[in-house]
């Protein structure tokens, strides 16, 4: 039968059916061929090049047989290579190159083996021929198995015998690939056979020479000659005395950090093999650079804690406009390791949207307790060994990034950020989350080791500090580790504080602007946060900013070098046409539209709810990419309304009569969530009866069939989001009043908050 699968051309290298091998792969065509099988059903064909020495072959290169292999295993190394672990599966003979571009593809046949049913003693006189020879082979070379020579005595197929033999033994090229393209079993034993003679003539005429040589030099003579040979090689090169200081300079280094027993024992062992390893070679530098890296650690450096609650309070208060409730809980954490000098603490985990500070928090608890500061960030990660590190025994390994940084800031007690902590991922590369559980528990990293060094280093000084937009993607084990703090958005009074005393200074000078040049008043700023940006945050606000500097910064280098102040009147001369107008989000009050409250990971936003009745069989068609949660609201808030069909004037029979349409603009976002029960009741209930929604009023809440309104989460980012679009007035379940006492005292004073108890409390103040 034939199978077409991808090809990969062989250098220097045969592989047998059966055979478990690894092979680097770095040619372009090889790599492809090698992900196209992996994707396919992991089974790829291996032929050998005629002359290793083509770098480009071809259909003419290769030799006709080879064996298809399944592979096992990919290892990405430096500089592009693959390394690969296969299995032999069969004997096959290229049909034809199918295409060669951008990866060979072949059309392959599989050999049958013509092995013998029954007992043949000729054969097994060959097996014990063949199994002798090889022995004694083997036992001519000093790096002898004795593993091989176990599985080769308990082997009782000829063909796999003379496979295995043939894969350990050190011939040319085309005698293995004859070998590999000889089906018979019993004609493959000979050919083995042969091999194996002549190679053990040639390692018996070896020995005597070598026994010659060493018998014609007294044992003294010989190592005093080899040792002037290696100490004259030395002074060449002039690595020798070098070398040996070098050694004892690291081993002095290693005494004086005093690191303990076993630490110590571990590193002058390595010492020890350094010592005896050429000063050049690779394994000498592997070996010195692995301890180097251990004594370059900061075992005995850390910043000493002065922790001043009022210099601390400074620094927040100088750094961040608003975020209390941040503030206060970040004070109390440094007042209780000012008094209890206790290692051990909670991880802060900083929750919010993007733009709101996260980051920036992190460093200014750096700054105010006077240690240095170290930043990863998480997002995207998918190996487990950017965390812990790789193992030496890997090529081109390195420490993780947390002993990395920690060696680069050279402090044992940093304020470590981990950022975007909800955004970590996991594949075939092992789970950086479960990693990660061993750096933040307090009760593990005390004792922390990382795979390359090997060694435990405490890293229970370390202040761990996290930051991500949402706790619903973070991995619960790690979330149990870790304390969380809300930071919402801002206010638009908050906004305009921080771009007046941050944002606008930052980027003025950062464009190299001055106060001659360019002046940002208070109806710009306002009109920036109105009308060109829709945020949480202020990270859009500060680009809106730089955006109004650039224009400044090109008109002074042209030469016009008046002060351009730029208010609400003109703003528009250097930003366009303004992006976002309350009225036209708002509109009018109509039929069957309701104004709802959602949080998503970027803060609070306002959504539309629309139905539209039509005749029909009492269909509900949901549409704008609604989640289950949703779906169930809508049909939870149709059931009610059929409920109370004669109470809200509405035909008992409409569902059978009409259809219902229930839409959320912006279809291509998906939505999801337990808030807008009672927006869809009322957008139905709205359409249904025909009379108007209020659109100044927004609304949030989840409902039950009975007719109560539930409580739900994100209150306060829901509510910003409503003062945002300039809503006066929200409608929110009664169990979520407690929620109010987080909103800015400038909002409460500005907003309207209906408590809802019933659906018919929506009714009263929403329908008109």
């Amino acid at each position: 039968m034939i199978v077409s699968m991808p090809l990969i051309p062989l250098r220097g290298l045969v592989v047998f059916p059966n055979m478990v091998i690894h092979f680097d792969v770095g040619r372009e065509k090889s790599v492809l061929a090698l992900e196209k099988a992996m994707l396919i059903d992991q089974h790829v064909f291996l032929v050998t090049q005629k002359d290793a020495e083509t770098e480009l072959p071809t259909g003419r290169d290769i030799y006709d047989v080879g064996s298809v292999v399944k592979v096992k295993q990919m290892l990405k190394m430096p500089g592009g290579n693959v390394r690969v672990l296969v299995e032999g599966s069969y004997r096959a003979r290229l049909v034809k190159l199918t295409s060669e571009n951008p990866y060979f593809i072949a059309d392959t046949e599989e050999i049958d083996e013509f092995d013998l049913e029954e007992y043949d003693p000729n054969v097994a006189a060959l097996m014990r021929t063949a199994s002798s020879l090889f022995e004694e082979y083997m036992n001519s070379r000093q790096g002898k198995n004795s593993d091989i020579l176990g599985s080769i005595g308990q082997l009782d197929e000829p063909g796999r015998m003379a496979d295995i033999i043939v894969a350990n033994m050190d011939l040319k090229i085309d005698e293995c690939q004859s070998v590999l393209a000889t089906a018979d079993h019993a004609e493959r034993l000979r050919m083995v056979i042969s091999y194996l003679s002549r190679e053990n003539e040639i390692l018996k005429i070896e020995d005597k020479i070598s026994n010659k040589v060493k018998n014609q030099m007294d044992k003294t003579q010989r190592d005093y000659y080899l040792r002037e040979q290696m100490r004259a090689i030395r002074e060449e090169l002039g690595d020798g005395e070098n070398s040996e200081a070098e050694v004892e300079v690291l081993r002095n280094k290693l005494h004086e950090l005093k690191l303990g027993e076993k630490i110590e024992k571990k590193i002058d062992k390595e010492l020890d093999r350094l010592a005896l390893m050429p000063a050049n070679s690779a394994d000498a530098n592997v070996s010195r650079t692995y301890i180097e890296w251990v004594l370059d650690l900061p075992w005995n450096n850390e910043s000493l804690d002065a922790i001043d609650l009022k210099k601390a309070s400074d620094v927040l208060e100088a750094d961040h406009y608003g975020l209390d409730k941040v503030k206060e809980r970040v004070l109390e954490y440094l007042a209780v390791q000012a008094l209890a000098k206790s290692e051990k603490g909670p991880i802060l985990c900083l929750v919010g949207p993007p733009g709101v500070g996260k980051t920036s928090i992190a460093k200014s608890i750096a700054r105010s307790v006077g240690r240095k500061f170290v930043h990863m960030s998480l997002g995207g990660v998918r190996d487990e060994a950017e965390i812990r590190g790789h193992r030496r025994t890997y090529i081109g390994a390195i420490p993780g990034r947390v002993m990395t940084e920690i060696k680069e800031c050279e402090s044992k007690n940093p304020v470590f950020l981990f950022d975007e902590v909800d955004k970590i991922g996991a594949d075939f590369r092992g789970d950086p989350a479960s990693a990660l559980l061993e750096v933040l528990d307090p009760e593990q990293n005390k004792e922390f080791v990382d795979h390359y060094l090997e060694v435990p280093f405490d890293l229970s000084g370390v202040m761990f500090i996290c930051t991500a937009n949402t706790v619903d993607t973070i991995p619960r084990p790690l979330l149990d580790r870790m304390e969380v703090l809300e930071v919402s958005g801002y206010t638009a009074e908050e906004k305009q504080n921080i771009a007046k005393k941050y944002l606008v200074p930052k980027q003025v000078k950062a464009h190299g602007l001055s106060a001659k040049n360019i002046s940002i008043g208070k109806s710009a700023i306002k009109s920036l946060i109105d009308y060109y940006t829709r945020e949480s945050g202020v990270r859009g606000l500060e680009k809106e900013i730089a955006n109004l500097c650039r224009k400044v910064a090109r008109k002074v280098v042209e030469g016009d070098n008046t002060k351009h102040s730029i208010t609400d009147s003109n703003i528009e001369e250097y930003l366009g046409k303004k992006r976002f107008h309350f009225d036209k989000l708002l509109g009018k009050n109509e039929v069957g539209v309701a104004t709802g409250l959602a949080w998503t990971v970027v803060g609070g936003e306002t959504l539309f709810i629309e139905t539209a009745v039509l005749p029909g069989s009492g269909k509900l068609q949901l549409t704008g990419q609604l989640g289950d949660v949703m779906q169930e609201s809508a049909k939870a808030a149709v059931t009610y309304i059929r409920a109370h069909s004669k109470e809200y004037g509405i035909e008992e029979d409409f569902y059978k009569t009409k259809d219902l349409h229930i839409h959320i603009p912006e279809g291509a976002t998906p939505k999801d969530g337990p808030s807008a029960g009672i927006t869809m009741t009322m957008s139905v209930l709205s359409a249904l009866t025909g009379r108007k929604l209020r659109k100044d009023i927004a609304m949030t809440g989840e409902i039950t069939l009975r007719g109560k309104v539930l409580a739900v989460g994100g209150i306060k980012e829901k509510l910003l989001a409503a003062h945002r679009m300039g809503i006066k007035k929200v409608l929110l379940p009664a169990e979520c009043s407690k929620d109010l006492e987080e909103l800015p005292t400038s909002v409460r004073d500005e907003m309207q908050f209906v408590l809802l108890s019933e659906i018919s409390d929506a009714v009263k103040e929403a329908l008109i």
